[in-house]
């Protein structure tokens, strides 16, 4: 946890000096000589102050806040925009200024009004500094969807702030020590006042009319690869957490299934909505398993990773399950069409699941399990211990290993010889899942003209999009978990690497596929949102992929193999 806290600090350091901190930079340097005096020289600290509380706040609660008041979620930004113009026309207009700080000069001396609307300023700014926080974004992908808030995330988040603080508070002193030192400029503060209001409300339109984009991705990525190196290890140290939240039982005993940790005892079966596979669609209990050993699997079926794990997990279960070894699939969606039953039972049939399935609509099983993320499995012993848990693609002949050890420790004999399926798990450096929808697209790297929420807009392609990068293009609606074409000829563009690409997409229409501006062919789409290959390739590639849309489909999320 401390080696995580250690990454979401340095993170945020990276992303303080990075590019994308054009936008509020002027603001930090004229807030902060705007009031070079004794009196205020707190202000400073209380602009940074204001901006970390407000980004953290809003970075965990934010988008839940809105999305439970039913307002698009661009609020927080159009807010802080708002607030950011009217101090600066404070700055500029004394009468308006003291109306503005007047709340503040309430709450005790009169020097402390500087810094009382110093960490309003910073408050605009957390709002506006929001879309930065990628990296940190990563870490809460799955609160998105199970709508909890952990103190691991909590203090991973307000870390990457407070990393992203530093570089920005020294801004701001050294604006106001610059300033306190120039006597000429001291002897005209009005006019400096004045002149910083300006640069104020002047970045407030900017920023709302997004002048700034430009002017950020024009500007030499010299953070790129720092971020990039950041990024492998951060993921790397998040699922190092989730083993830790799974092993926190870990025993160095030796029990039946040899050298095997016992883990813990495995959660029960909780909040499942339904059950497929199973007899009369009874429930299944782990302690009516009692004496096999059980292989938990979270999955969901349009999850393209889910899809290269289940024909070996179908295999265990055909090969082993007459000698005491069950599957239950856990499914738990992703995606909103994912909670449909009937769906998920025409895809269980599609892929060829025999063994029970549970619906975990709301989350509760993956809760008691503190899971974190599709595919997860979880090996029980005959006695209900947890001896064994993997996460992602991989490793499946270990786990076979594992499950044939503990089928023999309980008695089994005879066992059969082992599975031989395809390992499908890409071997190269692929690019990262790139999600559409605005619920999660902070996750993917996104270029071109600003998103707007739920809103019918024009976008306009990026020039020269950089790797692993997504872009829109012509008449676009972003909802909360896709992108739905307005017109004719909408397009995305990715520039990706991978032997393979898939789209899941949703509507009823057609997707042209181009790479690099040769025509690859043209996919159908119709019936409920699926997982569709667009690219297949026999070798590892990389190139520009130039998607165009009919009116009415929708696209969710990019996976790559």
């Amino acid at each position: 946890m401390i080696v995580l806290l250690g990454i979401g600090f340095l993170g945020g350091l990276i992303t303080g000096i990075s590019p994308c901190i054009l936008p509020v930079l002027p603001v930090i340097v004229a807030g902060g000589a705007a009031e070079a005096t004794t009196a205020t020289r707190w202000r400073p600290y209380a602009i940074i102050g204001g901006l970390v509380a407000s980004f953290t706040l809003f970075t965990l609660l934010g988008g839940s806040l809105l999305s439970l008041l039913g307002l698009p979620q661009d609020y927080l930004r159009d807010f802080g925009i708002i607030v950011l113009a009217l101090l600066g026309i404070g700055l500029m207009v004394p009468r308006i200024g003291d109306l503005l700080e007047r709340p503040f000069a309430r709450l005790g001396a009169t020097s402390q009004a500087g810094s009382g609307s110093g960490f309003v300023l910073g408050v605009s700014l957390g709002l506006v500094f929001v879309p930065c926080a990628g990296p940190v974004l990563a870490a809460i992908s799955v609160v998105s969807a199970t709508h909890r808030v952990g103190l691991s995330v909590l203090f991973l988040t307000i870390a990457y702030a407070a990393g992203a603080a530093v570089p920005l508070l020294i801004f701001a002193v050294v604006a106001q020590r610059t300033t306190k030192g120039w006597k000429s400029l001291r002897t005209h503060m009005p006019t400096v006042r004045k002149v910083a209001g300006g640069v104020l409300a002047l970045t407030a339109v900017a920023i709302a009319l997004n002048w700034t984009r430009p002017l950020q991705t024009s500007v030499p990525g010299y953070t790129s690869a720092l971020e990039n190196h950041l990024e492998g290890t951060h993921n790397k140290q998040l699922q190092a957490l989730t083993r830790e939240h799974a092993n926190e039982f870990a025993k160095a005993q030796a029990t039946a299934g040899g050298s095997l940790p016992v883990l813990g005892r495995a959660p029960k079966f909780t909040g499942i909505t339904q059950w497929l596979n199973t007899p009369g669609g009874k429930p299944l209990t782990l302690a009516s398993l009692r004496g096999k050993v059980v292989l938990v699997d979270f999955w969901t079926y349009s999850c393209i990773n889910c899809q290269r794990t289940l024909p070996h997990v179908e295999a265990w279960y055909s090969k082993y399950k007459a000698k005491g070894f069950v599957v239950v699939g856990v499914h738990t969606p992703e995606f909103p069409f994912e909670h449909v039953v009937s769906n998920v039972k025409a895809a269980a049939a599609q892929f060829g699941v025999h063994y029970p399935v549970a619906i975990d609509d709301n989350y509760a099983t993956w809760n008691a399990y503190n899971n974190q993320g599709w595919p997860s499995e979880y090996l029980i012993d005959q006695n209900g211990n947890v001896r064994r848990t993997d996460f992602g693609e991989g490793g499946y002949g270990a786990t076979e290993q594992d499950i044939r050890l503990l089928l023999e420790a309980g008695g089994a004999t005879g066992l059969p010889a082992g599975t031989d399926v395809a390992d499908r798990t890409p071997q190269e450096e692929v690019t990262p899942e790139t999600y559409i929808g605005y619920e999660r697209l902070q996750l993917s790297s996104y270029s071109g003209s600003p998103v707007i929420f739920n809103k019918l807009t024009a976008y306009h392609l990026a020039p020269n999009l950089p790797a692993d990068e997504v872009s829109f293009g012509g008449s676009w609606t972003v909802h909360q978990w896709q992108a739905t074409a307005d017109a004719t000829g909408a397009q995305i563009e990715l520039n990706y690497m991978a032997d393979n690409v898939y789209l899941v997409l949703g509507g009823t229409g057609t997707v042209t596929v181009a790479v690099d501006g040769v025509r690859q062919k043209t996919v159908n789409v119709a019936g409920v949102p699926d997982l569709y290959t667009l690219i297949s390739s026999p070798h590892y590639s990389s190139g520009l992929l130039q998607l165009t849309f009919s009116k009415g489909v929708q696209a969710y999320d990019f996976t790559f193999g």
